[in-house]
């Protein structure tokens, strides 16, 4: 977010600078974050953590709410004055943000260019994804892939900042496949979406 609740360098730093690692203060922010001397390697993220939202920098905020909105049917939870816009799932304070704090009317992100690849949202049930894939068929909004990756199934398309957007649903995880050695075997073939669309009628 942005605004006056946010912390400033100035006091993030006066707090790294009280940090002591091995009874020795830290010069810098990067001895901090990357000595070696930091066992971390053994450290994993707990199994709970899920990444909780996407913010989005996008050039007009009514055009985006357009689709994740109106055509993927995210509910509006707050304006944040006029510039920036939260939606959710399920009534969470906000799985997706917009705002166009430094993108106003600006055009989009060059491909060719570290960022973004794509934000993917996972539907509970293979019906589900084929309700959107429906509402998106019926909105006329187009599809740039569509793949069974073994683990999932997933619709491929770019929102209207051309932010590549993945919908996709997970098969059980007794399906994955794996090979002799327990490890993981993605592939990525093109999904059936005549076969997807008869959940519908399921």
């Amino acid at each position: 977010m942005k605004g006056k609740g946010l912390t400033s360098d100035r006091k993030i730093n006066s707090v790294v600078e009280k940090v002591q690692i091995e009874g020795k203060e830290r010069k810098d922010f990067h001895y901090y974050c990357c000595s070696a001397k930091i066992t971390q390697m053994d450290y994993k993220v707990p199994a709970q953590t899920k990444i909780g939202h996407v913010h989005l920098k996008v050039a007009d905020i009514e055009r985006s709410l357009g689709f994740y909105r109106d055509i993927l049917g995210f509910e509006l939870t707050q304006y944040y004055g006029s510039s920036a816009v939260f939606l959710s799932a399920g009534g969470y304070h906000h799985h997706i943000g917009l705002n166009t704090w430094h993108s106003k009317n600006a055009g989009p992100a060059p491909v060719d260019a570290a960022g973004l690849y794509h934000l993917a949202i996972l539907y509970p049930t293979r019906k589900d994804l084929a309700d959107v894939l429906m509402r998106l068929i019926q909105a006329k909004y187009p599809l740039t892939g569509a793949s069974d990756h073994g683990v999932s199934q997933a619709l491929y398309m770019n929102d209207p900042d051309r932010n590549g957007v993945e919908l996709y649903w997970d098969r059980p995880r007794e399906e994955w496949p794996f090979d002799a050695e327990g490890k993981l075997q993605m592939v990525t073939e093109a999904l059936d979406l005549e076969d997807l669309l008869k959940e519908l009628h399921s």
